[in-house]
């Protein structure tokens, strides 16, 4: 029902005002924009995001490097974190030995759960220090359809807020057309004249 009053707005018609036609042209906008231009921005920041993520990744491969290590130090008690929660992971003394054989120790981030004399995989950058490990395939695409999704709505919101602005500004005008008409008929239907 609504979409026939809308294109009804758009014949020629005594009752027709300039705002109406407005109104009109700029929901078909906003359905265009809404169907074809948000999806593609959503698209297209995806793909941004996925590119950056991906040349992220290799740069930290690169420069990082990955040790398997035995865990020689005392592993403390599971505490609770801030969150009340059990810590993901905690700082124990690991070891393990280089492709040259000499040994080497440092302090690192392992998983809970893990005990005395496990074998672990820890991440070490060009200095020493321990790190995370770089971002997999399923973090890239996560990146990814995160960014993509907030840039598709992102777009719509602004499409929607535009929409929202151009219909109260149509209405202020279609009120006012309407007022100044009705200053013209109002003493011809009345039979009153204006003072």
């Amino acid at each position: 029902m609504r979409t026939r009053v809308r294109l009804r707005r758009l014949r020629r018609s005594a009752l027709r005002r300039r705002s109406d036609v407005i109104e009109v042209w700029t929901a078909l906008v906003v359905a265009v924009l809404l169907f074809v231009g948000a999806p593609l921005a959503g698209a297209a920041a995806a793909w941004w995001a996925h590119d950056q993520a991906r040349a992220l990744a290799a740069a930290q491969r690169a420069e990082r490097h990955r040790v398997r290590a035995e865990v020689t130090g005392q592993i403390p008690d599971t505490l609770p974190s801030a969150d009340g929660s059990p810590q993901r992971t905690y700082r124990v003394t690991v070891r393990w030995t280089e492709d040259a054989g000499k040994v080497r120790t440092a302090t690192a981030r392992v998983p809970n759960g893990t005990r005395h004399g496990d074998v672990v995989d820890v991440w070490f950058d060009a200095r020493g220090r321990n790190v995370v490990p770089p971002p997999g395939e399923s973090a890239i695409w996560q990146h990814t359809l995160t960014m993509g999704a907030c840039a598709t709505g992102g777009a719509v919101a602004l499409v929607l807020l535009g929409h929202g602005a151009v219909r109260r500004v149509a209405m202020r005008h279609r009120l006012a057309e309407w007022e100044r008409d009705w200053a013209r008929t109002e003493p011809e239907w009345t039979r009153r004249h204006p003072a």
